[in-house]
């Protein structure tokens, strides 16, 4: 018997058969007809229009606002169709469908009940190769000159050097001005210090306490970047998607901060392949 509730974020309808087989709770979101039986983020107060710039977090206030309270206290989780929890660390690259099945986590095991949140092993940004960088840098480099020593420097890789490489440098500073007094300094200082984060907007949390807290922090901040950036003037997929650029960030962190961590590996399988 399980003792985790994992919740598979899709776009394509066609994934609902896979995802019921490894025994987890099919998400339906974007613009593609889901039926009844998908779980998804278009009915009740929801704010579903975003999804475009939110990504999976309009599944999140979707539940936060309307289901989290019909939940029992226990592991609730969540994984994409192309990234999955795994407790094996050797293979993290499966090469079918079958070899993915034997890998992805079905029951959290009894090591992990000490703790209140599981999230992904960390992805070191300053590890990445400096090409990707220079790709990234023209724009960033007439705003910021100073940034070129960054550039070929691992050890001034920062996450905020990294975010504004992809994401652009007008976002992460501004954003973080708006959050609260209690949370302003301390994920400025983390961004600005630190060079990986647990990514991909992945966690697996075991109290809805700690959960609620969680998402009544990050979308009043979310709701605040709103209202300074808008969606209008957002260009390209790293620009569009910044709210939940923002939110991978700041998750990384307030979990770090305000819970008994673990991280587990995360397994990349495209489900549309198999």
């Amino acid at each position: 018997m399980t003792n985790l509730k994992m919740f598979c974020l899709s776009m394509d309808p066609n994934h609902f058969k896979i995802i019921k087989e490894f025994n987890y709770l099919p998400v339906g979101l974007g613009n593609n007809p889901f039926s009844k039986d998908w779980f998804g983020d278009k009915i009740d107060e929801n704010i579903s229009e975003k999804n475009k710039y939110y990504g999976e977090y309009t599944f999140h206030y979707w539940l936060w606002k309307n289901y989290l309270d019909k939940l029992e206290d226990g592991w609730i989780g969540f994984c994409q169709y192309r990234k999955f929890w795994s407790l094996e660390s050797k293979n993290l690259l499966p090469n079918s469908f079958n070899e993915l099945n034997s890998l992805i986590l079905k029951k959290i095991p009894e090591e992990y009940e000490n703790y209140d949140v599981i999230l992904g092993e960390e992805s070191s940004v300053s590890k990445l190769k400096t090409m990707k960088f220079i790709k990234k840098s023209f724009k960033l480099l007439s705003k910021k000159p100073s940034y070129i020593f960054n550039l070929f420097d691992e050890n001034k890789r920062n996450i905020k050097f990294h975010f504004d490489m992809w994401h652009g440098s007008k976002y992460l500073e501004k954003a973080i001005q708006l959050l609260d007094d209690t949370d302003r300094n301390e994920f400025n200082n983390f961004i600005n210090t630190k060079s990986s984060f647990n990514p991909h907007n992945m966690f697996i949390c075991k109290s809805k306490k700690i959960l609620k807290n969680y998402y009544s922090t990050v979308f009043t901040w979310l709701k605040r970047c709103e209202d300074e950036f808008g969606f209008g003037d957002l260009k390209g997929y790293g620009e569009t998607r910044i709210y939940g650029f923002l939110a991978e960030r700041f998750m990384s962190y307030w979990f770090q901060k305000n819970s008994k961590y673990k991280t587990m590996p995360i397994v990349f399988f495209d489900i549309s392949k198999s």
